[in-house]
């Protein structure tokens, strides 16, 4: 019997946004940490690693009492900030579909790292050993971009502006579908 690896990706529940600060260091409210406590994983023992950005990794706190591991090939594509939240909404959909705007990381980019940091985590025999399921806490669009180029996602902005905050997609290995869509725990 052959093994199919399968892992869970969880987009971060919804920080508390401050135009003033980075938003990699934007943090969860009492009422975003149990969203996040409440989102639902595959039975088993887990691996958790998430981006460095807090959200994220909190995002995942929320799911264990164990370690997370923060890895920076996780976090969301890079860019420049936006002016104001409906600004960076629409370059995010006119970048997912396929616009190429100054200062922002290339798709390829993201999706390679993104794969790389999956591949890396698989790797390690601590991950598959027991039946380990990994759980990567990431973003939005990097989940987006990097699912666009394992699975059939359709349309790449619909699918991002139907994910939650938090949202569960689980992915078997390598890009197969065990949940077409985003939103349903």
């Amino acid at each position: 019997m052959v093994l199919v690896p399968t892992m869970t990706l969880i987009r971060h529940a919804m920080p508390v946004v401050d135009p003033a600060t980075d938003p990699s260091t934007w943090e969860l409210s009492d009422a975003s940490r149990s969203a996040a406590s409440a989102l639902v994983l595959p039975p088993g023992p887990h691996v958790f690693a998430a981006s460095t950005e807090v959200k994220a990794a909190d995002t995942l706190a929320q799911l264990t009492t164990g370690p997370v591991t923060v890895d920076a090939r996780f976090c969301e594509v890079a860019r420049p900030k936006a002016p104001d939240g409906d600004t960076h909404r629409a370059l995010a959909a006119a970048y997912l579909a396929g616009a190429v705007h100054d200062g922002w990381e290339p798709r390829e980019a993201v999706a390679a790292r993104f794969g790389a940091g999956i591949a890396a985590h698989l790797a390690d025999g601590a991950h598959l050993a027991d039946g380990a399921h990994l759980v990567v806490g990431t973003h939005g669009m990097a989940l987006t971009v990097w699912l666009a180029t394992v699975a059939e996602i359709g349309d790449p902005v619909a699918y991002w502006r139907a994910l939650a905050f938090p949202d569960v997609v689980s992915v078997a290995l390598p890009g197969h579908w065990r949940r077409p869509r985003p939103g349903a725990i």
